[in-house]
């Protein structure tokens, strides 16, 4: 039978029409999967979140139990001796041990002398006797004015030689003595010069006694003098220097660890000493001190075991030690530097509480809901205050496993 011309295709054509309903079954077949895994994994995310819940609540699960326990206060005093001699605390005896320091130190310093004092000039003269072979005598304060007026005296009884003849020719005699300005002051410190003696005025002697000086009077003026009031004040300054860094060094050397109370510690000056005297003519002087210091002490881990011990000893049945309510207040009543121990009155205050069976509480609370929980825990009459965190917050029961109670006593 003759073809139609509709039935007649090229070859390329046919090929295209084979290839093109296999690239959309292959579309096609691509989103049926995507919309089934789709659906799948839409059904999965419940049943995933569910088992996580559950695994979460059987294995995560938590509870922390908060607990003010009831608490009384008890006050004790008793007598504790630290004695240096015994080497470890012993209850029986309220005996801890004691531990002796000691130091010496020198200090030293130099202090102003804030006295002022006036000072007169002072030399040497020679006094020649021109007048006789016989000698002079000149008593003690004779005057003696030199060339421009000043007034000098000698301070003791002196002889004036007398002259003699050598080859027909009269020599005076001479002698040197010291003689002192009559006033205080610097203008008096005058050079080499020549002196007459008032006393002589009037008489043949005036001209025939006269005296000379070959170098300058010195010392006159106003200059510094240690007193009475430098001296004292020297010693309470450096006193008191003496026994602050006396104290802090012996302290330094007490560590922490030991308690050093104050009427166990002990300083003495053993001794003062000056360079000067009061009236010496200085500017400065030094002045030194030594110091003393003791110390009795005992460590403080040894005070708090012994009273711990002893109100554990004290505490009535079923009560337990709040151990950080201990407070412990030494107060001595006599130190014995000899023997080296001291004996204090020790005020000790500390909370106790009924003791709770935690073990018990756990069995007693597990698997229960938050409301019989707060119902068991209110009727416990040793506890006045409690709180309850489970975890996570969905959680609406204590876990059934102890070991994921946490009970936490507090006491703040």
């Amino acid at each position: 039978m003759a073809k139609k011309i509709f039935d007649v295709f090229p070859p390329e054509k046919i090929e295209k029409l084979k290839e093109f309903p296999k690239e959309k079954t292959q579309l096609f077949e691509k989103k049926l999967k995507f919309k089934i895994t789709f659906k799948k994994r839409l059904f999965l995310i419940p049943l995933v979140l569910i088992i996580g819940g559950i695994l979460a609540y059987f294995n995560l699960s938590r509870a922390k139990i908060e607990i003010w326990p009831e608490t009384e206060t008890l006050n004790f005093k008793e007598e504790i001796i630290a004695d240096s001699r015994i080497e470890t605390p012993d209850l029986s005896k309220k005996t801890i041990p004691a531990k002796f320091f000691e130091e010496e130190l020198n200090f030293s310093q130099q202090f102003p002398a804030s006295g002022k004092k006036e000072k007169r000039a002072e030399g040497i003269i020679r006094v020649y006797n021109a007048y006789s072979t016989s000698p002079q005598v000149l008593v003690a304060t004779t005057r003696f004015v030199s060339a421009d007026g000043k007034l000098f005296r000698t301070p003791n009884r002196v002889v004036i030689p007398g002259g003699h003849y050598e080859k027909g020719k009269f020599v005076p005699g001479f002698t040197d003595i010291k003689v002192r300005a009559e006033q205080p002051g610097a203008e008096y410190n005058i050079g080499p010069t020549t002196f007459s003696i008032p006393g002589f005025a009037g008489t043949e002697r005036y001209t025939a006694f006269y005296g000379k000086s070959f170098s300058s009077m010195t010392g006159g003026g106003v200059v510094s003098q240690v007193t009475e009031e430098d001296l004292a004040q020297a010693k309470k300054v450096l006193t008191e220097k003496a026994l602050k860094d006396g104290e802090n060094s012996l302290k330094s050397k007490i560590s922490s660890d030991f308690i050093l109370l104050e009427k166990s510690f002990f300083q003495q000056i053993i001794e003062s000493t000056s360079s000067a005297k009061a009236g010496q003519e200085l500017s400065a002087f030094d002045f030194q001190v030594k110091v003393k210091s003791q110390a009795l002490v005992f460590k403080k881990s040894d005070l708090e075991n012994l009273a711990q011990r002893f109100v554990i000893s004290q505490l009535p049945e079923n009560k337990k030690l709040q151990e950080e309510s201990l407070k412990i207040n030494p107060k001595i009543k006599s130190v014995d530097l000899e023997s080296k121990k001291i004996i204090s009155d020790l005020e000790i205050s500390a909370k106790i509480y009924s003791e709770i069976d935690e073990i018990s509480l756990k069995k007693g609370i597990r698997g229960k809901s938050l409301a019989e929980t707060q119902i068991l825990l209110e009727n416990q009459p040793q506890i006045i205050k409690f709180q309850i965190k489970l975890w996570p917050f969905w959680v609406k029961k204590v876990s059934d496993d102890p070991e994921k109670i946490e009970i936490k006593l507090r006491f703040d």
